[in-house]
């Protein structure tokens, strides 16, 4: 499964080359220089002469993987929280995006608060 929102895309599956190939296939752009750490699959898919490995451009990604696993349990590294099936964690990611969107959440706010009166 995939999405691409603006600048928030995702594929979910196994944590493996497949994977990131399917999340490349949406991502490359021929002008741009990706920043990563050193897990090998990003060497074996992004071109040599686009890619940086290290951690020092990678801290808006680290923060946002970082309030991603705090607001959804499930996104932690060793969880207990509901089902791991990609159909629910690709649509748990949605339910995110959406109401990240300060002007989404305040819409439906009425509507989370009417449930507790």
């Amino acid at each position: 499964m995939c999405f691409n929102r603006c600048d928030r895309t995702w594929v979910v599956g196994k944590r493996n080359v497949t994977t990131f190939r399917k999340l490349w296939k949406i991502i490359s752009r021929d002008n741009c220089t990706y920043y990563t750490d050193d897990w090998s699959v990003y060497s074996e898919v992004i071109p040599r002469h686009q890619h940086v490995v290290g951690k020092q451009h990678t801290l808006s990604i680290e923060s946002n993987n970082s309030n991603t696993r705090h607001r959804i349990a499930r996104m932690t590294r060793k969880t207990k929280v509901v089902s791991k099936s990609e159909e629910v964690v690709d649509l748990t990611i949605k339910l995110w995006v959406h109401f990240e969107d300060n002007n989404n959440f305040l819409s439906e706010q009425g509507n989370f608060i009417s449930i507790f009166g």
